[in-house]
């Protein structure tokens, strides 16, 4: 898409022209991009604004402006637009398909700056819902031909129209109307913004995930368009390859990774029971010293809650694993587990901390830690 207009005003890297195609952001909307080409000179549109005050569009250029009076080539970004227009034709069909459903589900916020973009609903739609209003509009657009119509209209003919929410625009109002066929609009909304010409165009329209963001506000994330399509064909070439790791067809992928989950809990379950016994042979191998200390040494971290439980009444039981890892149970009143490791992990270096009974920590020098703890221990009985 290209233009041609005359540069009006120079604002530091921003230009004003006497016409132009960019369309600026706005209404959830990110702004086009494009090219601007002078006689001896062009830059890059990196942005487009409106002026709030008077309502002229701003470019934002990556390169030297031209000067005021200059005679320029505008080129909008063809790809960015067509992106944008499926992103908001999708929104605007997406969002009857909901009223469809319930008329509860009216919109509160929209965002289409990205390829993800937001559909805020009020009403609480449900999953159920979610999956209706996407059906609803699949259905819709594979089986009626919705052409879209832009009239401006009047404020005092708006009541002539079945908008799908109330506008706070007053005057003149444009409209974006997807019509059918047989002359039956499927929506009505006033809006500003950009189109594809067919509803079609705008498929497919899929819902991804709903989010609760506050009070009864329910966000439906969706992508519209070839970037739908694009974002589908790519989840469904990763779950074909993960799905022949598994030699099974794609449509029992999730069958199989079901049933690998509940193998790998049965697993962990088992695991868990091994490391118990293993604990418990490894205690009773190891008997407590005259001060009534246990002390084990363990190859595997995972075994140090393990032997670190079950302590019977008098016996102060110490672990290290490799790595540094280590805790201390007592069941002893006098020896507090938790300062009795913080005070070993002041002379070894390291953290940790925990209750009375049990605490648990990382040593910075495991070659002292015993010596540390027998010392820690007498310190304790002399005191």
């Amino acid at each position: 898409m290209s233009f041609t207009a005359t540069v009006q005003t120079v604002n530091g890297s921003e230009v004003m022209l006497d016409a132009t195609a960019f369309y600026p952001a706005g209404g959830g909307q990110s702004a086009d991009h494009g090219l601007l080409r002078w006689n001896g000179g062009e830059a890059g549109v990196a942005d487009t604004r409106k002026d709030k005050v008077t309502g002229l569009i701003w470019h934002k250029l990556d390169g030297t402006p031209p000067a005021v009076g200059t005679q320029i080539t505008g080129e909008v970004d063809a790809a960015r637009r067509w992106r944008h227009m499926a992103r908001h034709s999708g929104e605007h069909l997406l969002a009857q398909s909901f009223v469809r459903i319930n008329p509860a589900f009216a919109v509160d916020a929209v965002n289409m700056t990205h390829p993800e973009c937001t559909l805020d609903l009020r009403g609480d739609p449900t999953e159920a819902d979610v999956r209706a209003a996407e059906t609803l509009l699949r259905e819709t657009l594979a089986r009626r031909r919705l052409t879209l119509e832009t009239p401006t209209v009047s404020e005092a003919d708006l009541p002539n129209y079945p908008l799908r929410r109330e506008t706070k625009v007053r005057g003149q109002v444009r409209l974006v109307i997807f019509r059918g066929e047989d002359g039956q609009p499927f929506d009505v909304s006033a809006c500003g913004g950009i189109h594809v010409p067919q509803a079609s165009l705008a498929a497919p329209v899929v819902a991804l995930r709903t989010e609760r963001i506050r009070g009864r506000v329910t966000r439906v994330v969706f992508m519209a368009g070839e970037e739908a399509s694009e974002y589908l064909g790519g989840i469904y070439r990763d779950c074909r390859a993960l799905a022949q790791t598994f030699s099974v067809p794609v449509e029992r992928l999730t069958e199989r990774v079901e049933a690998l989950r509940t193998d790998l809990t049965d697993s962990k379950a088992d695991a868990a029971q091994l490391r118990e016994k293993l604990a418990r042979v490894l205690v009773e191998a190891t008997p407590p010293d005259a001060q009534g200390l246990r002390w084990l040494e363990l190859d595997d971290p995972a075994l140090l809650l393990p032997v670190l439980s079950g302590v019977p009444t008098g016996e102060v039981r110490v672990a290290l694993s490799e790595g540094g890892r280590c805790g201390v149970a007592s069941a002893r009143p006098e020896v507090h587990a938790g300062e009795l490791l913080r005070g070993v992990l002041a002379v070894t270096g390291g953290k940790g901390g925990g209750k009375p009974e049990l605490a648990q920590g990382s040593t910075l020098k495991p070659g002292g830690f015993l010596a540390a703890v027998r010392a820690a221990l007498t310190s304790t009985q002399t005191s």
